[in-house]
């Protein structure tokens, strides 16, 4: 039986009723630059898998020296956020017919000017980096590569960037909790406290001032005891919600502002040891979002931050050819608390 000819791009073209160059645009991912059409581009993307065209990978690197690769560097993958973020950033590599390469570097910043490096050697066509810990080290190194990249929840002096808008949701949680704590019982560590995070971090640095803010608008002084930015480490956050249940005589404070869900599972490990009556004397917030929160046995607060939405900024600003300083916010969505439904 004689082989089944190979599909051209010109095959591809003609089935799409496009020219050819707008068809290798389509599956290359410089469409946008193009001023292609996103219902075109993927119609076309559509029309090739179906016809069962693939690009061959290694002779476009020899042509183009480009290899089809794009990275992305983030902290970790079993936080829900990063995990949802590297999902968003699949979806998009894939959409343009290129391969997501996705790496961990768990805040260290000797491990992301490494990993950074490597990619390189490995000639990605792009970076995205989310989380990091050293976004000016990491652009320079970028930048003498001549590498396109954009930064992601933790912003860059020198780069694209594109984050939450982390002020704006920090100060409607705390209001949300302001307004289930009676007014005299909102300050000192007693009253409403933030825990978890890293102050010298960009997220949780504009979440704790959004955190202030409320409060100051509130009428409410913030003591240096209501904010305990001890890590995202669920173990670490823990130890400091028990440690504070100490100091409060054995209760828990009137508030709690839990600034990450990897933080709010070292706390919600504690909290499961408590009697109802402490658990429901308590206003609860997270910033961060896990559906299993609706079904706990207290209201939660809950801020969810748009994954897709700031991965497709980001990609959107490569898309354009963006580069130095500049910032784009995305507003968090704000999922005000519910009473858990009471069992039969």
């Amino acid at each position: 039986m004689k082989p089944a000819q190979k599909l051209t791009i010109h095959d591809v073209a003609a089935r799409a009723g496009a020219s050819a160059s707008t068809v290798s645009a389509a599956l290359n991912g410089t469409w946008r630059a193009r001023r292609i059409s996103e219902d075109t581009a993927l119609r076309i993307i559509a029309l090739a898998r179906e016809a069962g065209y693939s690009v061959n990978l290694q002779a476009r690197g020899l042509r183009k020296a480009r290899s089809g690769l794009v990275g992305l560097i983030l902290p970790e993958h079993n936080n829900r956020f990063f995990s949802d973020l590297s999902q968003a950033f699949t979806a998009e590599v894939r959409e343009r017919g290129l391969c997501p390469v996705i790496v961990a570097t768990e805040r260290n910043p000797q491990e992301e000017a490494q990993t950074v490096r490597q990619l390189i050697d490995y000639a990605v066509d792009q970076l995205f980096l989310a989380g990091t810990s050293a976004p000016e080290a990491l652009s320079r190194i970028c930048r003498d590569a001549a590498l396109p990249h954009v930064f992601i929840d933790q912003p860059c002096a020198d780069a694209p960037s594109v984050v939450s808008d982390n002020f704006q949701g920090a100060a409607e949680l705390t209001r949300l909790l302001l307004a289930r704590v009676a007014p005299d019982n909102r300050a000192g560590q007693g009253g409403i406290v933030f825990l978890g995070g890293n102050a010298a971090l960009h997220a949780s640095s504009r979440r704790i001032t959004g955190f202030r803010q409320a409060m100051q608008d509130a009428g409410v002084t913030v003591d240096p005891a209501q904010i305990i930015a001890c890590s995202y480490d669920p173990d670490r956050a823990l130890q400091e919600l028990s440690d504070l249940h100490g100091r409060l005589g054995g209760r828990l404070p009137a508030g709690l502002f839990v600034n990450s869900i990897s933080a709010f599972e070292g706390a919600l490990r504690f909290i499961a040891t408590l009697p109802e009556g402490q658990i429901r004397a308590c206003a609860f917030g997270c910033y961060d979002y896990d559906p299993f929160g609706a079904l706990l046995r207290f209201p939660l607060a809950m801020v969810r931050q748009r994954h897709r939405t700031l991965m497709h900024r980001a990609y959107h600003m490569l898309d354009e050819g963006a580069t130095g300083a500049r910032l784009d916010m995305v507003q968090p969505e704000i999922l005000p608390a519910e009473a858990p439904t009471s069992a039969p």
